[in-house]
């Protein structure tokens, strides 16, 4: 039984001691804290009382109230999971959290050097990593996820060409062609979408020739796509875009590079893609951070509108330190006249990622490379031979691939539920998003998932759909 008790000032907001409050109330010159707010019309002012339940001023208290609260969920490490669509299970190596938990890191609002311990070389280390896997020079500090770094291609893309107009694969994500919708919309306001082939999953080559004009800043597609197909045609959609003068940006799963060739070797011109997968818990969808990756050309750099880090002499003959790249560029020194704006960035996730890279090194990414690789590939024949269930698009693919259950006279959403009873996350619902696709699932594995794992998803699903 919790005791409740009288409390004067709030355990968890700063300087709410009322002899602090008074002392910086006479600070600024006024009596009251609603002085503050007199500006605001009393008419939008809300005159009652919050409905807020009492302080928990117990710090053993307030965890085991918090504890009950998220014992609720059914989480990754309970029950066997087989989402992804844009956020993955990974195995995270420990030394990632010992990193990610250190204090000069940490605690560091943006990331920017207020009072550097370092931030700026770990974040120069990680962009030299990211940029030795997708084989490009610049890789700004990351944003807050990939559908912004996509978006943000689409920009680029478009002030560099002087066009307004955007070709982006229908195999990409929903959320993030929503994403490039919504961000891109105000400099590329024509955004025309690209049909994939329904049996490979591969970009559809004769669209692509017949959309694509001299409007056209840039192409965007995936690779993997969002249906876990690799775009083996990579090397004809850069010389298709570029014959019309137009730019290529792809999104690529870093995780995947250890044996797919990055996209600067079938012509791309930007890269983009997410951190999530290097050493970086899902979080709760949370975990993301998005970089962009493009060769060390003025027209390129000049676009980013995020923080680049490089090395650069101090004022000591022979010394050299890390500093920010053209920082002009960016909207914290030009202000109302940047061509574009950026926030908060997640460069605790990219100092983490880097941490990852060099943790594995070429070899460690060939090898999870494989194995997933192996691994989806085993699943997808395993599911394949359940009877009524359908795996969709022959071409090869990464890490996660589309489950039809046509077959079966069920839907997605009953199977999954029934699959919770077997502490199983089934794959993401595509019906909704996808509807051409009809009752079909994305599902993803990993390099945490065993055989036996794998051969328990197809027991249990093979018992729901019979």
């Amino acid at each position: 039984m919790s005791v409740k008790r009288k409390i004067s000032s709030h355990p968890y907001i700063p300087n709410s001691v009322p002899e602090v409050k008074a002392q910086m109330l006479k600070e600024i010159g006024i009596q009251s804290a609603e002085d503050i707010f007199g500006i605001i019309p009393d008419h939008l002012r809300f005159k009652g009382e919050l409905n807020l339940p009492e302080a928990i001023v117990s710090e053993c208290e307030l965890t085991k109230h918090i504890e009950e609260i998220l014992a609720k969920n059914k989480n990754c490490k309970e029950y066997l999971n087989f989402l992804g669509g844009g956020c993955w299970q990974h195995y995270v190596p420990a030394v990632c959290k010992t990193i990610m938990g250190r204090d000069e890191f940490l605690s560091a609002y943006v990331g920017d050097a207020f009072a550097d311990h370092g931030k700026w070389q770990a974040q120069f280390e990680y962009a030299s990593c990211i940029a030795e896997l997708v084989d490009m020079d610049m890789v700004n500090t990351p944003t807050y996820d990939w559908a912004m770094a996509c978006a943000t291609t689409v920009r680029m893309a478009s002030r560099i060409t002087g066009r307004n107009q955007a070709l982006v694969a229908t195999s990409i994500s929903p959320e993030r062609l929503a994403c490039i919708k919504n961000y891109a919309f105000s400099v590329v306001p024509d955004i025309v979408q690209v049909k994939c082939d329904p049996n490979t999953g591969l970009m559809d080559l004769e669209d692509l020739k017949a959309k694509i004009s001299s409007k056209t800043a840039c192409v965007y597609f995936e690779n993997p796509n969002f249906f876990g197909v690799i775009e083996s045609q990579g090397e004809e959609i850069s010389c298709i875009a570029h014959e019309n003068g137009a730019l290529v940006s792809v999104g690529v799963d870093p995780i995947s590079l250890g044996i797919l060739a990055p996209p600067s070797h079938y012509g791309a011109d930007i890269v983009c893609g997410d951190v999530q997968p290097l050493g970086i818990h899902m979080y709760a969808g949370g975990g993301l951070g998005g970089f962009i990756a493009t060769p060390d050309e003025p027209k390129f750099v000049a676009e980013y509108p995020s923080l680049l880090f490089g090395i650069t002499s101090t004022i000591e003959p022979g010394e050299y330190g890390f500093g920010e790249v053209l920082f002009e560029r960016t909207s914290y020194a030009s202000r109302d006249k940047a061509k574009d704006f950026l926030g908060t960035m997640a460069q605790l996730h990219g100092i983490v990622a880097g941490v990852y890279l060099a943790l594995m090194g070429p070899q460690g990414m060939k090898e999870i490379g494989e194995t997933i690789m192996y691994k989806a590939a085993y699943a997808s024949r395993r599911l394949g031979k359940i009877k009524g269930v359908k795996i969709l698009f022959s071409a090869p693919h990464f890490k996660e691939f589309v489950v039809n259950f046509d077959g079966t006279g069920k839907t997605v959403k009953e199977i999954n539920k029934a699959l919770l009873q077997h502490k199983i996350h089934g794959g993401k619902d595509l019906s909704v998003d996808f509807p051409q696709l009809g009752q079909s699932a994305l599902y993803c594995v990993t390099e945490i998932h065993s055989k036996k794992d794998l051969d328990y998803l197809a027991d249990c699903l093979e018992k729901i759909v019979s």
